[in-house]
């Protein structure tokens, strides 16, 4: 969040303005609500595993699709989860996570 505004910041992928795969990343946009909803409703559920898999899955394409900053948030939550924290630890890193992806945007900063 910048320090003049309570707006959160947007997130723009690195690779937005590449000719090549500006409409992927528009796609990887396009599915992060469901996404979200998927981390959403495996942690209302405590299926741990699967929260698991979906933080590593999310991780590994965030930052293919150059949204950078999403793979340390990811990579929180999965290891908060590898090492069984305490639950209120994983809600926290859920948080924050669902935070960054319900900032990405398609396109590039005008």
């Amino acid at each position: 969040m910048s320090q003049n505004s309570m707006t959160p910041e947007v997130l723009y992928s690195d690779l937005a303005t590449d000719p090549d795969l500006g409409e992927l990343v528009e796609m990887f946009v396009d599915e992060m609500p469901d996404r979200v909803a998927n981390i959403q409703n495996l942690l209302g559920a405590k299926d741990w595993e699967e929260l698991r898999r979906a933080a590593h899955q999310l991780k590994g394409a965030a930052g293919s699709y150059g949204f950078v900053p999403i793979g340390p948030s990811a990579a929180a939550l999965e290891e908060s989860l590898r090492n069984a924290e305490p639950e209120e630890r994983i809600r926290q890193a859920v948080a924050e996570l669902c935070d960054l992806c319900n900032r990405v945007r398609a396109g590039a900063p005008e």
